[in-house]
């Protein structure tokens, strides 16, 4: 049995570290990954000591001492519930999976956690053309490529993950200049401005996560896209949107997207394309199959590790 260590003193952010032990180590990352996602806590540093560090990154780059994943809590009502939830699921995930694993919780302020963060974040090409910088660091870049500028806050993606990774190369493929476009669950708002930027007449998000609106609002003023092109809402899903789009993303949790599925037509157009991502491998045929029970026609899936992406269109 793996021990365990857990201390949690009343302060602003929890940081939750999973050390792990296993030998398909990609594997167990994604599965310990999405116990964080499941919560709704998608900005996530994951740590490899063998892990190979570009020669841009710089001498302040860390290498760590172990394989981990650190998510990062704020601490509120509900962190010591989702706490527990976060560590029954591990609990499972060992005896089912045999992934041996630690978890370390310690408190950070924010000003402490924007310096960790930028021992991790580089520019990251996601695309052929498009690359992810964090606002803090120089990046010049070539004449055809399009710089996404993203501060991910506290609790927020990069981009530097598969699933987003995935998103945005759909997003890149299908937009065409001046649709308009919906992401749910926007986070740091990382796909709204990949949208504006690839040429989106409108792009409006909406969370969940009032903390969420405004770091994505901050990015997307930060990337200097007109303020009267935007808008950001805070809600669950798409309980406040009250117009229709040509382009929908959902990068956000397999359970979450088949709820989702219930009322997504309500913001479509004929011939709408909907990209939905953060799906496991194991949930991919449920989703397909939902969706194509409400007249979608599914017209690319991408995998990359053990997550799925998918496009669609409603005819």
């Amino acid at each position: 049995m793996a021990k365990r260590l857990l201390q949690i003193i009343d302060m602003k952010w929890i940081q939750v570290t999973v050390i792990f032990d296993f030998e398909d180590k990609q594997l167990a990352t994604d599965l310990i990954a999405d116990i964080f996602y499941e919560q709704g806590i998608t900005g996530l540093v994951v740590e490899a000591p063998d892990i190979e560090h570009p020669e841009d990154w710089g001498k302040d780059a860390i290498t760590p001492d172990h394989y981990s994943v650190i998510g990062y809590l704020l601490h509120d009502e509900q962190s010591e519930k989702q706490l527990k939830i976060i560590q029954e699921n591990l609990v499972s995930l060992e005896n089912k999976n045999g992934i041996i694993y630690k978890i370390v919780c310690s408190d950070v302020d924010e000003s402490d956690w924007a310096h960790q963060w930028k021992a991790h974040f580089r520019p990251e090409k996601i695309t052929d053309t498009i690359v992810v910088k964090p606002t803090w660091t120089e990046y010049s870049g070539k004449n055809d490529e399009v710089i996404l500028e993203i501060d991910p806050g506290m609790a927020f993606g990069t981009g530097i993950h598969p699933t987003t990774r995935m998103c945005i190369a759909m997003i890149e493929k299908y937009l065409k200049p001046g649709d308009s476009f919906l992401d749910v669950g926007t986070g740091s708002g990382i796909l709204m401005v990949a949208a504006a930027k690839l040429g989106a007449g409108k792009v409006w998000g909406t969370d969940n996560d009032e903390v969420a609106v405004d770091v994505a609002g901050k990015n997307l003023i930060q990337n200097r896209i007109p303020t009267a092109t935007f808008n950001v809402i805070t809600g669950n899903l798409l309980e406040n949107i009250g117009a229709r789009f040509d382009v929908v993303a959902a990068n956000i949790t397999s359970k979450t997207i088949l709820l989702l599925l219930d009322d997504i037509q309500k913001v479509l157009v004929k011939n709408s394309i909907f990209v939905c991502s953060g799906i496991i491998e194991e949930d991919k045929n449920k989703v397909i199959q939902k969706i194509e029970n409400l007249g979608f026609e599914v017209i690319e899936i991408l995998t990359k590790e053990t997550w799925v992406s998918i496009a669609s269109i409603l005819r």
